[in-house]
Formats: structure tokens, sequence, C-alpha cells
């Protein structure tokens, strides 16, 4: 019979048992599935907590490979990882469960490798998918002991170091029990009850446990086990955490719903923007569906456009809506502005090859132009005319760009101004560098002026795109030179100083997103939060200024926006990982979930933060493809004063955009 716990119902379990599993509970077949025509991207900025078979307690950290299958052999149920890893050295498969407070525990598995090509094992002291240690059989002929580092040396090449290896022949046809003691630093490694390694390592002495292979493999029975007196030390580690969560959640405001609507037929995930679209002083909320083209994520449409208020009250709606066109893994070109500056807000998007001005409040075509022709010697030309990828606003003017590689301006009348060439990156991001009240913009790699000269460029010398970008001077010193903060894929964080010289660059795998705010008070400076996505998922790291690392973990399913909040009004910003109940909520600068949204069946897809209520402290919009509720805190501000970041505008949104919260106070 199956047994599985954890060690938070440890009442349920055996003596000294922290988890068990033969995993006969999982249906036949793949525990996770494509999800119809869109990529493994979705998850890039969507809250999705699996991608078929609900795994929980285990979890599959590098959620888009859908590396794991089960089924039975002889009877007796199995989990197979069946992918061939075409690059073993940048990820791997895993499959963990636990908590990270395990430690001096026992994991064992039956494991039947199925190719001799790479390794296959256990994982465990596992604090990330980029930090974990790793008793293995690889290449037929050895047995292993190693730990994988979290910062690489060599682009793209993953760190491993060594800790202790052993001849072991074996082969396809047999399962062998594998089994690694943990006893404070000393590791011991079994296979099929006999002593093939023994070390003392120190670098990390807890964490979670699993499974990880490179090749095919089969792995049955998988158990972790500690004495009783280890047992009770975790227990008690526990216990102070969730003590100490419960203060801190118990201090700051508990989030409660303030209002609630639904978006029949005309939802969509995180392709909305908010502005004052009617005039009357408040956020609405501007909804785009659209229809992917020629492939899932360069060529899509915009499809239908719905201008709602945050009471559900409908503006205005062009095109035919359906809920199937509601998600997409990339940008699309439109955004809330006024462009012409008469204090109403227009929309400003590029439609059917078209750019076009609508009126705000109406969605009336006011005017519109040709988008540029495509060059001829694009990759991809599957179009005359370009149908653009985002938009931003830099000097009230209109910058659109493609993926990945031109990017037009255009005045507030669409003449055409002059036009640029590179590595584009997802958005751009406008600052002042000078002082001369004209806005520079790095895009890409490459910082531009407002007169179309390129003023530095490393879009030859870095090779991977840069996701998300911010400018600023975020240290103690407001006033001192700008410096660009590019989270830079597979580069990882990379920071620029005002010259284009690179001051520090950290491969710490692929860097998706990025905000800045004010996370540590007690720190110097702002601080800023960093989500991997590809190959590393989940992994959020918060840097100071300089770009040295304060804190890692590993959080999320997927990655995150982890938007700053200004949820207490005192001057401690927190970031938002998702409105889930159990892998959401808002974490401090310490990684602790302080802030923790209530199980009353809210959407989790997708969140904006925004002030709606009016006392400087922010709200949460949470929604999905049905329906919108917002979150505002339990209690009334009391302070002498409140505390009101200035943030980059809506009107300059993106799915992959950088938040900046600098200090401000009312």
């Amino acid at each position: 019979m199956r047994t599985a716990c954890l060690l938070l119902t440890a009442s349920l379990c055996f003596s000294a048992d922290l988890f068990r599993d033969d995993f006969s509970r999982f249906p036949a077949g793949w525990l996770s599935n494509p999800i119809g025509q869109l990529n493994g991207a979705i998850q890039e900025y969507h809250y999705i907590e699996h991608r078929g078979v609900r795994t929980h307690p285990w979890r599959n950290p590098i959620v888009h490979l859908d590396s794991w299958v089960v089924s039975e052999e002889d009877g007796k149920p199995y989990i197979e990882q069946h992918l061939v890893n075409d690059m073993p050295g940048r990820t791997t498969p895993l499959f963990v469960t636990g908590d990270e407070e395990w430690s001096s525990y026992t994991a064992e598995v039956s494991m039947k490798p199925l190719s001799l090509a790479e390794r296959a094992g256990i994982a465990f002291r596992y604090h990330t998918s980029r930090h974990y240690f790793l008793f293995a059989l690889t290449s037929g002929k050895q047995a292993v002991l190693e730990v994988r580092q979290p910062i690489e040396k060599v682009l793209r090449q993953a760190e491993w170091r060594s800790i202790a290896a052993a001849d072991f022949a074996y082969s396809t046809e047999q399962y062998y029990r594998l089994k690694v003691e943990n006893e404070g630093e000393k590791i011991r490694a079994y296979i099929d009850g006999q002593l093939v390694l023994e070390a003392t390592d120190a670098e990390l002495t807890k964490g979670q446990a699993g499974l990880m292979a490179n090749v095919p493999a089969r792995f049955m029975s998988f158990a972790v086990t500690a004495s009783d007196d280890a047992k009770k030390a975790i227990d008690a580690r526990i216990t102070q955490r969730e003590a100490e969560l419960k203060s801190l959640r118990g201090a700051n405001p508990k989030p409660v719903l303030w209002r609630r609507f639904h978006t029949p037929l005309f939802g969509a995930g995180r392709n909305t923007r908010f502005g004052d679209l009617d005039g009357d002083g408040r956020l609405d909320m501007l909804i785009a569906q659209n229809i992917p083209r020629v492939r899932g994520d360069a060529f899509d449409h915009i499809s239908c456009l719905t201008a709602v208020t945050l009471d559900g009250r409908i503006l205005w709606q062009l095109g035919k809506p359906d809920p199937r066109n509601g998600l997409l893994t990339n940008d699309t070109p439109f955004q809330i502005y006024d462009l012409d500056g008469d204090g109403r807000n227009e929309v400003v998007l590029v439609r059917d090859f078209k750019l076009q001005v609508l009126e705000g409040a109406t969605g009336k075509l006011k005017q519109w132009t040709w988008m540029p022709r495509a060059a001829p010697d694009n990759k991809e030309r599957p179009y005359e005319r370009n149908n653009g990828d985002s938009i931003a606003f830099v000097n009230g003017e209109i910058l659109i760009k493609d993926r990945y590689r031109w990017f037009w301006l255009f005045d507030k009348d669409l003449k055409l101004k002059w036009q640029g060439e590179g590595q584009t990156g997802h958005y751009p991001y406008p600052v002042d560098t000078d002082n001369d009240g004209k806005q520079e913009f790095i895009i890409g790699f490459s910082l531009w002026s407002h007169l179309g000269k390129r003023l530095w460029s490393h879009d030859q010398t870095l090779k991977d795109h840069a996701d998300a970008i911010s400018a600023g001077s975020f240290g103690p010193d407001p006033k001192a030179p700008v410096r660009f903060y590019a989270c830079s894929s597979d580069e990882g964080f990379v920071v620029f100083n005002a010259d284009g010289g690179i001051l520090k660059h950290v491969l710490l795998g692929h860097a998706q997103t990025q905000s800045v705010g004010k996370f540590r008070p007690e720190t110097p400076g702002l601080q800023i939060f960093i989500a991997n996505f590809w190959r590393s998922p989940g992994i959020v790291t918060l840097f100071d200024w300089e770009a040295n690392i304060l804190a890692q973990k590993e959080m999320a399913p997927g990655s995150t926006h982890l938007a700053p909040v200004n949820w207490r009004g005192d001057g401690n910003e927190f970031a938002l990982l998702s409105a889930n109940t159990r892998d959401g909520g808002m974490i401090d600068g310490q990684l602790r979930r302080v802030v923790m949204f209530p199980g009353d069946g809210h959407p989790d897809l997708a969140y904006h933060v925004a002030n709606v209520t009016g006392d400087a402290r922010d709200e949460i919009i949470l929604w999905d493809r049905d329906r919108v509720w917002i979150y505002t805190q339990d209690r009334p501000f009391t302070g002498q004063r409140i505390y009101s970041p200035r943030r980059n505008p809506d009107f300059n949104d993106s799915n992959y955009r950088a938040t900046v919260s600098l200090p401000d106070w009312k």
C-alpha cells in the first residue's frame, strides 16, 4: 500500500518517515502536456499551477519541459523521465518534493536507466534547480557525487563541482536501489546496499529531495527517512518558521475583496492595459484578444478590444470576442495615452497593418497610417508590411518595435521620423541620461538618442536578447549617473554605466523579469528583484543596486513579474509573486511570503498593481479569461505620512517591462 506524507502532516507518518511514494496515485500517461498552440512561454507571466495533472507535493521545477510520464512495469507503478535532453550543459529534468528544512535524512529510490549516455539519479540538499547535490549513475560505468553551482562561469555551461566518483558498470536491463545518506555535512552513497561513495561537504546541508535524469530513466518506490532526533529538529525548525510567518502576516494588512465583475466572452490573460478611458479620473481596463498567425508568438493580430470600467461596465468593444483568443505568449501593440495633449486619453494601436489612434471614451477611429514595409531580407517575411510587436512612448512620440530587429519613431501626427535596427529585445526603457529634458532610450543592448543616433551598443557582444530593462540612479545618491540594468535572458543580469561599460555580469541563468523598489528599508539604495524562466524557472534573486546577490530562492512555478506593492504605506515595499493561495503571495526583502490571499475562489492567472481607491497604497487587480477581482487592505492607513512611490507610467506597459518604484511620500 502506498504511503505519502510531509512533515506538515507528521502525525500521519510512520516514525522517521519524511516522505514515501510509489507513484501509484498518478494516472498513466504524461503528468503534463503542452497547452494547445501556446508554447511554454505562457508561464513567463501567467500563473498556471500545472500543465496537466496536479502533482503536489511533487513538482516539476523545469515547468516548460514535459518530462515525466507514469505507467506500470510487471504490475508495479513507475515514473519515467522520457525526454532526450539535448542541452545537459544548460538544464536538467527534475522532479522534487519536501521542505527546505529537511536535513540529516536518507533518500532512496529504485532506478532503471534506459540510456547510458548521461546522468540519472537522486537530487538531494535541493535549494533551486541550479543549486543542489546529485548522486547519479553516468556513462554506463561510473557513480558520481556532484553539486551544481548557482552561477555559471561560461555562458550556457552548467557549473558542476565534483565531490567523489567511483567505477560502477551498470546496464539498462535492471533496477538499481540508489540510496544517499546525509548526516550533517557527511554524505554516504549506496547502490543495492553497498557503500560506493563517501564524502564531507558543507556547501548545502539541507534542502528538498527528488529525481534527476538527463536521459530516459524509470524510478520506483521513492522514500525519504530520518532518525527520530533529526525529524524532531526538522519539525522544530518548520514550526519556528511557520510561527514567524504567522506573526509577519498578522502585522500586515490582509487582502479583502473590494470589487469584482465578469468578462463574458471578451476576457484575456495578461494582454490588458490600464488607464482613464472615459475621462472620469479613474482607471479603466482595456482587454485585447488576439489570433496567432504564421507561428504562435510573433505575428498574432488583435482580434477584439473591449474597454471596461473597474465596476464592470463596458464602454465599447471592437471586433468579435471569443474566449479561445484570450491567451498569448508575447506582446501586442496597444496602449492608452493622451497623444494630442488635450487631457483625454486615446488608444494607440497597430491593427490590420495600420498604426491607429482611437478615441479613448468611444473607440472611434481618429486617424491612421500604414505601418512601414517589411525589410526584404527579414528572416521571416510572411507579410509585406510590419504588424508590430509593442508600443512605447518616448518624449511624447510613438516608438513601435517588431520582434526582434526593427523599430520606428512616429510623431503625434503619425509621421515616420526615423527608424532603427538592432537586437531590439522585448521592450525599451526611456530615461533622460544627460538631464537635457529629452529622453534617450535603451532598446535591446543599445542606447539611442531622441534624434536617432546610436550612442553605444552591446548587441554584437552579448549572445542573447534583452527581456526586462530598467534605468536610473538606484543607489543612495539619486543624482548619481544613470545605470542600466538588463535581464539578459541566458546572459543573466548585466549592469551598464552611462557610457555603456559593463559594470557587472552575473550568469545566474535565464533572467526574465525585473522589478526595482525599496524591499529592504535598512539597506542603502534600492533593491532589484529578478525572476528566471527558461531552463531555471521560478528562481527569485534579490540584488542590491550594485548587483550583489542578497538572497535567492526557488519560489514560483514558472516566472513572475514580481511587481512592487506599496501595501503598508510605510516605505517598505513587497513584491507580488501571484495571487495563488499556496504558490503566490507578496514577499519581503528576505523572500518570506508575508501577505497571502484568501481561499475564496478568486482568479490567479494574471495581476496588475495600482492605486485604485485613492489612499496612495496599492490595490491588486486579479483576473483570468472569465472574471476580474480587486483586493484592497482590510484596515485604513494610520501613519502621519504615507509612502507614494513614483512608478514608470501605465502608458508604457508590456508583458516584459521592468517595473521601477522610486521613493516618494505624501
